[in-house]
């Protein structure tokens, strides 16, 4: 089972070991684009309630019983806008979520990223998390603070399990996200071959674009996806599609494979035809 906490202060809920992988949130991009964001919840005792550490945990019996006991509402939040439905599908207990759901608690809360517990579970890639949420409505198409869906994130990590079934509960497969990115275009961005192939399968559109007016094709040529450049050729994307600059998909091909100083093509590339 996946853990992704991080404990700190001299009382951790859930101490340290060699199977917790310590992710920590920030507000900010962690990795080399601004999509990317650590999946897991930086944890500290003094920021939880009873029933908050309960759900970090997995202890099934302990939330009951401060629910019971109201000493906890189901919904009560964190000093970080977490309630114990995030904590519980960021950490993996299915248990906890289908407790919590039976007590009818709210499915899309956000937290202080306006993020849902649905998109903590996918991001966490927690899938029977994930399969509960949906199963009792929970809504796919809810956005975070950068804009992202969970499709954006199930794209992120290339949990295509995952991708299937948001798709199946409605998830929009054209949802606009950060850089006004359709999963599509991320995937695309992120070089995530399996992702592209599958996406364009379940028919995404391959002539959307992104804030700049880049085709799914510019961005692939860029980012040197041979792989998802044959595709989308082989789809049919247009060539000639001009971006806000107007360049099209033959003018970044040749901007990044312009002649070398000894005169040769690099690579040997003349064309994208």
């Amino acid at each position: 089972m996946k853990k992704f906490f991080r404990f700190s202060d001299k009382t951790p809920v859930l101490p340290l070991g060699s199977s917790t992988r310590p992710w920590r949130e920030g507000g900010d991009g962690v990795n080399r684009q601004p999509g990317y964001h650590q999946p897991g919840y930086h944890i500290r005792d003094k920021d939880l309630g009873k029933i908050h550490k309960a759900a970090c945990v997995g202890d099934v019996a302990r939330v009951q019983q401060v629910l019971l006991l109201r000493k906890n509402d189901r919904n009560d939040k964190d000093k970080r806008n977490r309630t114990a439905l995030h904590l519980a599908c960021a950490g993996g207990h299915p248990a906890v979520v289908t407790l919590l759901v039976e007590w009818k608690c709210q499915l899309n809360l956000c937290d202080s990223q306006n993020r849902t517990a649905l998109i903590k579970a996918v991001q966490c890639q927690q899938h029977e998390c994930t399969r509960i949420l949906l199963e009792h409505g929970a809504n796919p198409n809810l956005v975070d603070i950068t804009g992202n869906t969970a499709l954006h994130y199930a794209v992120l990590v290339q949990n295509i399990s995952i991708a299937t079934m948001l798709l199946s509960h409605n998830a929009s497969i054209e949802a606009r996200g950060e850089d006004d990115l359709t999963p599509l275009l991320l995937a695309v961005r992120e070089n995530k071959q399996q992702m592209v192939e599958f996406l364009v399968r379940k028919q995404a559109n391959i002539h959307a674009v992104d804030k700049m007016k880049r085709t799914a094709l510019m961005l692939a040529v860029t980012y040197e996806s041979s792989s998802v450049v044959r595709l989308l050729l082989q789809q049919g994307i247009d060539i000639f599609a001009e971006d806000i600059n107007g360049w099209n998909a033959e003018d970044y091909y040749h901007l990044l494979y312009s002649t070398s100083s000894d005169g040769n093509q690099a690579k040997g590339q003349t064309s994208l035809t």
